[in-house]
């Protein structure tokens, strides 16, 4: 963002639409049959879904919440090929899409549209991950794989009240399976195309029977190198070329163990504890693979081959370590909980960031366009105190209140191409390194109150202080170690306001609950130092508030045999926080006037015959950023616009800015549509024969902030299937992802205009067994 130009703000009507959607699961004490994993039994219901989306367990046709649900066993047969257990979730929930640019170690989420284009490892993102009641907050947290999962819960909208820090978008809670007083356990294997091995697996009970239980859950997931680097001339920084499996491939290694002692009816006290060992590839950039005019992906171009001359294979690693402890004491009217909890991270990703080889885009015969740069996170601490009072009991009021405490401080060094090089073009003082530090408390409380056996009343209010401070401890220098930045070296920003929200859910029949939400929340503001590796200062954000409101049916028919929730919203984003890029091509941080959007998501699971499982999910979305002052850098490499810009543009020195007034967010797509079957054929007893398949398909999608012809994605569909053989307790079967081995866009490096694909088709087999 660069110009000021004006502002004049713009007023819409919402309004949404109804339709069916989504594909549901069960939690663990009251299961029931999901089109991917469980089998149905003969003439049976749906059963009920249960969720903890409002810090109690409730039947989530009775929580004034659009709240998305997919189970363990769902999640894992999405995963069986060993995709990224977070990525794999990105349209399998209404309103809910996930990418990376920076491999495994940095998702970034969006919920209803609104999330954070931005990869710098410092962002701040709008969705918030909460992992077994534990926030996760630095994007490198928010990467710690999903494995023995019960349950996770998707809450779109403002949810600042109850869960963790503020977030304007929503929630992603995953909760892992516990300490059971039975022996409980599951495994599932998997092994498939380029060695992909990938294996969840959990197991626990009682040591000392209703006194002390455990429950080890574990990781493994594995890919050879597959994608071979055909660059066949010199390398400035000793990459070696050409090289055979040069990229591609990973190993994850996870493991959790969970100890709940209950020394009395009265208390429970679970501890945890876990660790993260992941080395791979980081995300593969191809030079020149969109192509200008046009977003179709070329059919000349393979994922199976790249032409780096730099980046040494885009390594990456971390290693994460982390704990909790969970207390919980029934004193009778209410109970005390108290969570404490220590996160530590550790790790670096490196890449050719440009995608390509500069000897094969030459400009008046000289190579063109070079691009590497590594992250590395010398070192994260985060620490959290949550302390929490709910209320007991079945009757009409139910009410909590608590606070919470968080502190995070790390040291991030961020390295440019100069530091790589070898020979005399080598810069050893080409890095910066940055110290940030986050705090923030805040204090809760909520209220529900059943006023008639068919209103319920909810209210929610929270206050908030979150402080920011970035220092500069080291500047990128010259090689002689002349200092010539002249920027701030120690920014700090806090802000203190209230999150809020208020709902009513009344049930018409027994069958069918409406309800409706306000919310009003706030993230923190952000500072972007990485800007100094560049000789450029610091940029920052302030924080951007959220008023959203929403109303929704949920319903059960055909004595539950059919499911259908659906949810329409509209909410304004004032001072929204972006990311684009400065006149020098720098990322910098700003806020816009605001940003507004509409739309519905729906949710349907049908039972319509015997052994026959339908789910469908159905999100529809417009948003607009509303400011006419502001100006995003457009993609551009030697001072020449390299793509079609469609929105009005002005110079700024030699540099080409697009207004983005009334464009969409990025990576929000204008709809998105998931569809599960499942069929089993009885043979004997529990035994049985399944198909089971699934389909994901993605409307319109801009990567960036301002519109072009190729930097947009509209279609994007994948598939997967699964056949197999189940007795109820043990399970063989063949499976296949990305079934038609679908080539789809989802993402770009504008001024290389260079793609970022889908995984391709994995085949494979997986077990899987249970122990109950």
């Amino acid at each position: 963002m660069i110009s000021s130009i004006g502002r004049r703000p713009a007023l819409f009507l919402a309004g949404a639409t109804l339709l069916a959607a989504s594909h549901a699961a069960q939690a663990q004490d009251a299961p029931a049959a999901t089109a991917l994993s469980t089998p149905a039994p003969d003439g049976a219901d749906l059963g009920q879904i249960v969720v903890t989306a409002e810090r109690r367990s409730e039947n989530l046709q009775r929580v004034p919440i659009s709240v998305g649900v997919v189970n363990g066993e769902g999640l894992r047969t999405f995963q069986a090929g060993g995709d990224d257990t977070l990525l794999s979730l990105s349209g399998r929930v209404p309103g809910l899409y996930v990418e990376s640019s920076t491999g495994r170690i940095f998702p970034r989420f969006y919920i209803r549209g609104l999330g954070n284009i931005d990869f710098y490892l410092g962002a701040s993102q709008p969705v918030e991950i909460i992992q077994d009641d534990v926030v996760l907050e630095h994007v490198v947290l928010k990467s710690n794989p999903a494995f023995d999962i019960n349950q996770v819960e998707v809450l779109r909208g403002p949810q600042g009240t109850l869960f963790g820090r503020n977030t304007t978008a929503g929630i992603i809670k995953f909760d892992s399976n516990r300490p059971t007083q039975s022996w409980q356990g599951q495994i599932q294997a998997s092994y498939g195309t380029y060695n992909s091995v990938n294996l969840d697996a959990g197991i626990g009970g009682p040591l000392i029977q209703d006194k002390i239980a455990i429950r080890a859950s574990g990781l493994y997931q594995h890919r050879d190198n597959w994608v071979d680097n055909v660059f066949a001339g010199p390398s400035a920084d000793g990459t070696q070329t050409p090289k055979k499996n040069a990229l591609g491939g990973f190993d994850e290694k996870d493991a959790r163990l969970q100890i709940l002692l209950t020394p009395t009816e009265n208390l429970t006290i679970l501890a945890s504890g876990h660790a993260r060992d992941y080395s791979g590839t980081s995300t593969i950039f191809y030079r020149g693979a969109v192509v200008r005019g046009t977003n179709s992906v070329p059919d000349g171009i393979s994922r199976a081959q790249v032409a780096l001359d730099e980046g040494n294979g885009n390594p990456q690693a971390y290693h994460t370590y982390g704990g909790s402890l969970n207390i919980g004491w029934d004193i009778g009217l209410a109970t005390l909980t108290s969570i404490s909890a220590i996160e530590t991270s550790h790790g670096y990703s490196r890449g050719d960031t440009d995608g390509g080889a500069g000897a094969n885009f030459p400009v008046n015969g000289v190579p063109n366009g070079f691009g590497e740069s590594q992250g590395r996170l010398r070192g994260l601490t985060q620490y959290t105190q949550e302390l929490r009072l709910a209320s007991n009991g079945t009757g009409p009021v139910h009410w909590q209140v608590g606070g919470l405490y968080f502190d995070s401080r790390d040291d991030t060094e961020f390295d440019q191409r100069a530091f790589f090089l070898q020979g005399a073009a080598r810069n050893p003082n080409n890095w910066v390194l940055l110290h940030d530090v986050n705090t923030s408390w805040a204090m809760f409380g909520q209220l529900s109150y059943q006023l008639t056996d068919r209103l319920t009343l909810t209210a929610g209010a929270r206050y908030s202080t979150d402080d920011k401070r970035t220092q500069l401890l080291k500047t990128a220098d010259t090689a002689a170690g002349a200092v010539t930045y002249r920027g701030r070296r120690d920014v700090s920003l806090g802000t203190k306001k209230p999150s809020w929200d208020v709902s009513a859910l009344y049930a018409l029949t027994p069958s069918i609950n409406l309800y409706g939400r306000i919310a009003h929340g706030f993230r923190g503001p952000t500072i972007q130092g990485r800007s100094a590796v560049f000789n450029t200062d610091f940029t920052t954000a302030n924080a951007e508030t959220i008023t959203s409101y929403e109303a929704g049916v949920k319903t059960q028919f055909f004595d539950n045999r059919l499911r259908f929730n659906a949810t329409g919203f509209t909410y304004t984003v004032h001072d929204i926080q972006l990311n684009g890029n400065d006149e020098f091509g720098n990322g910098v941080l700003f806020n816009a006037d605001k940003a507004r959007a509409w739309g519905m998501e729906a949710d349907a699971e049908l039972r319509p015959v015997q052994n026959l499982t339908l789910t469908a999910g159905l999100s529809l979305l417009h948003s607009e950023i509303d400011d006419k002052r502001v100006y995003a850098q457009v993609c551009a490499l030697n001072g020449q616009v390299v793509c079609t810009v469609e929105d009005p543009t002005i110079k700024v020195g030699a540099n080409t800015f697009a207004q983005i007034d009334g464009n969409p967010l990025p990576n929000a797509p204008r709809y998105n549509v998931n569809l599960t079957a499942r069929y089993d054929i009885p043979l004997a007893g529990e035994t049985r024969i399944f198909l089971a398949t699934d389909w994901n398909i993605q409307g319109y999608t801009n990567f960036v902030l301002y519109k072009t012809k190729e930097f947009t994605a509209n279609g994007n569909f994948e598939g997967g299937a699964k056949l197999g053989l189940t007795t109820g307790r043990y399970e063989i079967a063949a499976f296949v992802r990305n079934i038609t081995n679908e080539k789809n866009l989802k993402g770009v490096i504008e001024n290389y205009m260079a793609a970022v694909y889908n995984d391709p088709r994995i085949i494979g087999v997986s077990l899987s067994a249970k122990l109950r």
